[in-house]
C-alpha cells in the first residue's frame, strides 16, 4: 500500500505518507501557550509520516480564533517544547505551521481598540464566531506599505522560534482566507503599489514571506499550503489559474520541500466533480516540481488512490485522524474507524481531543 510506504520530504524521512492535517482546536492555554494536554494530544499521533501543527499566529494581532496557540513569545516556545518532545520520543516528526488571520480576525479577539490588519480595507462578508457568539467583521485596517516588512519579520521570527522549540521544519499557511491569502486573492486585495494590481504584486507578500523563511530553516525544511478552490472565509479571484499558477512557480523556483494543496471538493469514498477550476493536486503537478502534499476529505481508499495516480505524494487527513490516533495501523489493518464528534472540535478541555481510544484500547 502506498500510503504506507516511506518517503523522503525535504530533508525528512518518513516512515509513511499519511500526514496529520493542521487542525485549529482552540485549547492553548493562558497567554495561547501550549499545554501539557497538548503534549499529549500530537503524541498520541506521532505515527504520522509528519505532523503539521495546527495554525500557530506569529503576532498577538494574528489572533483568528480563540485560544489558539501563539509562536511570537518565550512563553509560547517553552509550551511547544513541551509538544515536540512528547513528539520525538515517540518518534514522530513535526511541522510547526506559521499563520497570521489578517482581516478574519476579530477585535474582540485582539488587544483592546485593536482592528485587525489587511491588504485593503475589506471586510470580510461573514459572521464571525466569537466569544459572545456570532458578530459581523469590522472593516479592517489597510497595512501600510512602510508596514509590510515588518510582518515578513513577525513571519521570520515565527519561524526562529519554531526552530528554538525543536520543531523538525515549518509550514507557511497562505490558504484559507487568512492574511498571505488575502494578500494573493483580488476579492481582498485592492492595493496600488508594489503589492497589489497584478498577479505578480500581490504574489510578492508570500514570496517575501517564504524567502524569510527559508533563510531560517533551509528550504527543504518549509512548505507552503494553498487554496486556490476554495470560497472559505468570503475569497474567491478573477484569475484562479493564473494567480495560483504563478505562484506555485515562484515556490518552485523557491526550491522548498513541499507544496500542500486543499483539493476543491472530495468527501468520503467519492471522488466529487471539482467546481470547474480543477485547481487540485493533479493540476498542480507538472507546475512544481518537489513533493506535493494534498488534503481534503480523503478515505484509506480515495487517499490510495490518488498516490497510485502519481498525483500526489503524500495525503493529510483531518478528521479522519483527530477520531484516530492511531490511523496509519488502521489503514494497515483495513480496521474499522472512531467517528469523529463535530461538537467538541473547537470546544475545550480532553473530551473529544486526548480521549479517542486507539485499537488496543477498544480490544
Amino acid at each position: 500500500m502506498r500510503l504506507l510506504s516511506p518517503f523522503k520530504l525535504g530533508a525528512c524521512e518518513l516512515p509513511n505518507r499519511i500526514l496529520l492535517a493542521p487542525l485549529t482546536r482552540c485549547r492553548a492555554g493562558a497567554g495561547y501557550v501550549p499545554q501539557p494536554m497538548n503534549a499529549l494530544y500530537y503524541a498520541q499521533r506521532a505515527s504520522a509520516g509528519l505532523i503539521i501543527s495546527e495554525a500557530t499566529q506569529v503576532a498577538r494581532n494574528g489572533i483568528g480564533y480563540p485560544n489558539t496557540p501563539g509562536i511570537y513569545s518565550q512563553e509560547q516556545v517553552e509550551g511547544w517544547k513541551l509538544v515536540t518532545e512528547a513528539v520525538h520520543s515517540k518518534g514522530g516528526k513535526i511541522f510547526l505551521q506559521l499563520w497570521h488571520a489578517g482581516r478574519v480576525a476579530h477585535p474582540s479577539f485582539l488587544e483592546k481598540g485593536e482592528i485587525p490588519i489587511a491588504p485593503s480595507p475589506i471586510a470580510a462578508d461573514y459572521m464571525a464566531d466569537t466569544a459572545n457568539g456570532k458578530q459581523p467583521h469590522v472593516i479592517p485596517r489597510e497595512l501600510k506599505l512602510e508596514k509590510i516588512l515588518g510582518i515578513v519579520q513577525q513571519f521570520q521570527q515565527g519561524a526562529k522560534n519554531a526552530k528554538e522549540a525543536g520543531f523538525d521544519g515549518v509550514e507557511i499557511h497562505s490558504a484559507n482566507g487568512y492574511l498571505i491569502d488575502q494578500f494573493l486573492q483580488d476579492n481582498s486585495n485592492r492595493r496600488e503599489d508594489k503589492y497589489g494590481g497584478s498577479i505578480e504584486g500581490r504574489s510578492r507578500f508570500l514570496i517575501e514571506v517564504t524567502q524569510a523563511v527559508v533563510d531560517v530553516w533551509g528550504r527543504e525544511r518549509v512548505g507552503v499550503r494553498l487554496s486556490p478552490s476554495s470560497t472559505f472565509n468570503d475569497m474567491h479571484d478573477s484569475n484562479p489559474t493564473g494567480t495560483f499558477s504563478y505562484v506555485a512557480k515562484e515556490l518552485d523556483r523557491l526550491g522548498i520541500a513541499y507544496l500542500h494543496l486543499i483539493e476543491p471538493r472530495i468527501r468520503g469514498n467519492v471522488t466529487i466533480e471539482d467546481d470547474g477550476s480543477g485547481l487540485g493536486a493533479k493540476f498542480f503537478r507538472p507546475i512544481f516540481q518537489g513533493a506535493i502534499v494534498t488534503a481534503g476529505g480523503y478515505s484509506r481508499d480515495t487517499g490510495e488512490a490518488i498516490l497510485q495516480k502519481n498525483d500526489a505524494d503524500l495525503v493529510a487527513f483531518g478528521r479522519l485522524f483527530l477520531a484516530n490516533p492511531d490511523l496509519p495501523k488502521r489503514f494497515a489493518l483495513n480496521a474499522s474507524l472512531n467517528k469523529h464528534n463535530r461538537d467538541t472540535f473547537y470546544t475545550s478541555g480532553a473530551d473529544g481531543y486526548i480521549d479517542y481510544p486507539t485499537l488496543e484500547e477498544i480490544s
